[in-house]
């Protein structure tokens, strides 16, 4: 039962991320078409400090809610799982009030002392509040994440995604005509009334489960203290704070490092701030979407793997550990192959092709973003948390001077950005592997890991070659290329070996009709 209830879970999840990727994926169009790369440049600007300010808020609590409740409702003290939840909800309640009032007031000098544009002002003083939302809402889904139930995650973020989507584009094209910097914070007032409506959504059913858990019976009185709970809590959280920390101190470091570096490069304020904008809106939308596939499959995959391990067969980690990476790379190569090839149609459709080469680079070294993605799954699976943080430190370490160097050259520019990015993937990625191998014993094994994609990678090259001056220009020939593209990728995976039935057979709902 545990195992058929994590599998709902982990689906409902999928389905709410997938559909919340596709809102997204519409919404940066409708901004990049309508609004402009300025506007979205200088609210992604604020967005990773905003992303920081939230890691210090809530850190890994939420996780930390999860297994503390998960472990008390498996034991029937449902009155223990409910006080964990309240001295939770009291802890980051009073951490966001701090840190959003905090902030509010010394937004002047942050917006004066960090950024490299002053327009962000605005922009800044409507997220502070969001922080406070968050925060609360963090709570409420760390609970219903321990008593495995991910349907109120699930409706509260689908919510969420609609309201900003909805909110944002249309106070934004509102204000447009008022400033480029008034349309960002129309972007901002989006998100923050997404948070709200989220927050009442995820309210309203821990209402209704409430009540049913006080009808089915409460278990023993509380046995812990409050100040008990708050040790446990730090003491599950820490961990993933430190990661949390470095992955949004990072992104914040690029946000203002990225335009800063442009205006050495010779481009003007503005013009920095619209790459900056391009970049994130376009290039990275672009090429973080194939990640909602790679994430489902570490979503199903990591647990088995930790269970494995739990149970010292090693045998089951090497074999469950390559089967990950492998399909990480079978998914992720077609959808690289795509955006490299078409990167300059793919591009125009947020109106921002002057990103095109930008694309064509990241597209070269994404499957090392996709594999990072994965191995650092398995690591945690394993129980090495730490080791992914330690790579992502030595990463950027590396990285980030390179990307000021290369950044701050007028015949690299974003290039350069791109290429520091690829690095970091790459490094990250590559240590991760030898982690894995060294704690496992998984063979690289360069025919399945390589080869065999490779061959069908060709294939895929080879069709849109010849079919792209014939059908290319039109969206409804781009999509029969893409189609064509993907069927013989997929027949010469089936030829070589890459993909066989068992594969086929372990898909949900497809594989049951396939032969024995």
């Amino acid at each position: 039962m545990p195992k058929r209830t994590f599998v709902y879970g982990a689906t409902i999840l999928l389905g709410a991320n997938l559909l919340n990727r596709l809102l997204g994926f519409a919404y940066q169009y409708l901004i990049m078409n309508h609004i402009g790369g300025e506007a979205y440049g200088l609210f992604n600007m604020v967005f990773p400090i905003y992303m920081l300010a939230l890691v210090f808020t809530t850190a890994g609590i939420p996780l930390a809610i999860a297994k503390m409740v998960s472990e008390e409702v498996s034991l029937g003290r449902t009155l223990q799982a409910q006080s964990i939840f309240r001295v939770a909800l009291w802890l980051l309640s009073l951490s966001g009030a701090i840190v959003s009032i905090g902030l509010y007031f010394l937004t002047p000098y942050l917006v004066h002392r960090i950024f490299p544009d002053p327009r962000v002002l605005n922009i800044f003083l409507i997220c502070t509040p969001a922080i406070f939302i968050v925060s609360i809402s963090s709570v409420f889904r760390g609970y219903f994440q321990g008593l495995q139930n991910m349907v109120p995650t699930a409706v509260s973020q689908i919510f969420e995604q609609i309201v900003r989507v909805t909110v944002g584009y249309t106070v934004a094209l509102r204000l447009f005509d008022d400033g480029v910097e008034w349309a960002a914070v129309g972007l901002a007032f989006g998100m923050l009334m997404g948070e709200v409506v989220g927050l009442l959504a995820i309210v309203f059913q821990y209402q209704r489960v409430k009540a049913k858990v006080k009808s089915k019976g409460e278990g023993p009185k509380p046995t812990y203290s409050a100040r008990h709970i708050l040790r446990k809590l730090w003491y599950l959280a820490s961990p993933v704070t430190a990661g949390r920390l470095l992955s949004t101190g990072l992104s914040a470091l690029d946000a203002m490092l990225i335009p800063l570096r442009l205006q050495v490069a010779g481009y003007a304020a503005r013009e920095a701030t619209t790459l900056f904008g391009q970049l994130g809106g376009a290039a990275f939308t672009l090429l973080t979407f194939p990640s909602v596939f790679t994430f489902a499959l570490a979503t199903s995959l990591v647990p088995a793997i930790s269970e494995a391990a739990a149970q010292c067969q090693f045998n089951v980690v090497r074999a469950r550990s390559a089967e990950a990476i492998r399909l990480t790379i079978l998914i992720g190569i077609p959808c690289l192959i795509i955006l490299f090839y078409f990167s300059l149609p793919l591009t125009s459709f947020f109106k921002s092709t002057e990103i095109s080469p930008i694309l064509r680079v990241l597209a070269l070294g994404g499957i090392f973003s996709y594999i990072q993605q994965t191995t650092t799954g398995i690591l945690q699976g394993l129980g090495k948390v730490h080791l992914p943080v330690l790579h992502s430190i030595i990463a950027a370490i590396i990285r980030i001077p390179i990307l000021i160097y290369l950044t701050g050259l007028p015949q690299w520019g974003l290039r350069g950005t791109a290429w520091a990015f690829i690095l970091g993937f790459f490094i990250t990625a590559a240590l991760n592997l030898m982690a894995i191998v060294r704690y496992t014993g998984m063979p690289l094994d360069l025919q399945r890991f390589v080869l065999q994609p490779v061959s069908g990678a060709a294939g895929m090259l080879l069709v849109f070659h010849f079919l792209d001056p014939i059908l290319g220009g039109h969206v409804a020939g781009y999509v029969s290329e893409f189609s064509l593209g993907i069927a013989l990728y997929s027949v010469i995976l089936f030829i070589n070996g890459g993909v066989t039935f068992t594969d086929l057979r372990r898909l949900p709902w497809i594989g049951k009709y396939l032969p024995h």
